[in-house]
């Protein structure tokens, strides 16, 4: 099994002049540890369920850009961007330029968006869950049409463009996450589109029902279910059992899980070493499950 490290935590001592340097020790400690991959969150406040909306945040591709420059070798992506952010054109283009610098390691991470409150406070438009999961589809099919040969124009519902040129085209087609566990329509779209499916439902026996509901959309359209990489969320402290731990990631890799993605503990004053420490003590028997 793989593990990947998502950093959600700004709120570090030193303050914003650390961020920096926490943020890119943080990205070189887990690629040193053998993860596969780095993501961030896609807000501009930080999520109320986890700190108050006041505590630090950072954009999410200007900071991707910058760990492609300190790191070689990970995927780095969004987990996940929001759909509402960013015009699908300008989008296609932002994911291209991450993919073209870092040498092909982007990830297209992106799911319907969910923070009404950082909507209305900056003033970005936040239509009805329906409009966003049809914008959530024409943004999947232009970003497509912009990594083909197919330069000419997208006609949708919601989004109209003239051309679809990128160029520099990506050096690989980056891989498509979709995120959330929804069974009519995210499911729906993660069986036509995805590469890889990400989910926070972490019991077994829900992962279980989602992907049994995933097969029948797969099957659907005509879609084997094992193409669709699956990923798990799960952010409990690993620490507190360890043996617990492990053998939830086998029940995990028994439902056809290949890469977890986890988190420095909330309160963390030290996220590098929450993952150094992670690998010096678990990374050899995760990447044995499976």
């Amino acid at each position: 099994m793989e593990l990947g490290i998502h950093f959600a935590n700004f709120t570090l001592p030193g303050g914003p002049e650390a961020i920096g340097t926490v943020l890119s020790g943080t990205a070189r400690a887990a690629e040193e540890g053998g993860c596969a991959a780095f993501t961030l969150m896609d807000h501009y406040f930080q999520m109320e369920e986890f700190a108050d909306r006041h505590e630090p945040m950072l954009e999410g591709y200007t900071s991707l850009g910058f760990l492609a420059g300190q790191t070689e070798r990970m995927t780095l992506g969004l987990l996940v961007t929001g759909v509402t952010y960013r015009h699908p054109g300008v989008l296609a283009k932002t994911v291209t330029t991450l993919d073209v610098l870092s040498q092909g390691r982007s990830m297209f991470g992106i799911g319907a968006a969910w923070y009404e409150r950082e909507h209305v406070a900056l003033g970005v438009p936040y239509p009805p869950l329906r409009d966003r999961f049809e914008m959530l589809e024409e943004t999947l099919q232009i970003c497509l049409q912009m990594w083909s040969d197919d330069n000419g124009p997208y006609h949708g519902k919601h989004y109209q463009l003239a051309e679809t040129i990128c160029e520099p085209q990506p050096i690989r087609r980056p891989p498509i996450l979709i995120g959330g566990s929804g069974e009519k329509k995210t499911l729906r779209m993660v069986a036509q589109y995805a590469d890889v499916w990400n989910t926070t439902d972490s019991e077994p026996d829900e992962l279980d029902h989602k992907i049994d509901v995933l097969r029948r959309h797969c099957d659907t359209v005509g879609r084997d279910v094992s193409e669709v990489r699956k990923t798990v969320g799960l952010f409990a402290d690993p620490f507190a059992d360890i043996d617990g731990y492990l053998k939830r990631l086998e029940r995990y890799a028994e439902l056809g899980i290949e890469m977890i993605n986890i988190g420095p503990v909330p309160g963390t004053p030290d996220p590098a070493g929450f993952v150094q420490r992670f690998g010096d003590e678990l990374m050899t028997k995760v990447a044995e499950i499976g």
